[in-house]
């Protein structure tokens, strides 16, 4: 049997929030994603926060980072406000 490579994971901690400009939804600010996956662009990926699993893409920030939008559904999956700290784990999505 051959075992299935493990996708390289990006693990952080930070917290929630709201971006800068005007917007209804949450965000994380994901540190040293450009350098990690090696793009200032969107990337597509898999994760878990706080140990539950989404499918998101990265958004870039405008700085050379990414951030990461959450929906009401996952941020009250993991019963979360604005400013409390969240556990996240990132893998690229397959192409």
């Amino acid at each position: 049997m051959t075992a299935v490579p493990q996708r390289p994971e990006l693990q952080f901690s930070s917290p929630l929030a709201h971006p800068a400009m005007p917007a209804s939804w949450t965000v994380v600010a994901v540190p040293k994603s450009k350098t990690f996956f090696g793009t200032g662009c969107t990337i597509k990926v898999d994760g878990t926060i706080d140990g539950h699993p989404f499918a998101a893409t990265l958004m870039p920030d405008g700085q050379g980072g990414h951030f990461l939008s959450l929906n009401a559904a996952l941020r009250n999956a993991v019963g979360k406000r604005i400013g409390d700290i969240v556990d996240v784990h990132l893998a690229e999505r397959p192409k």
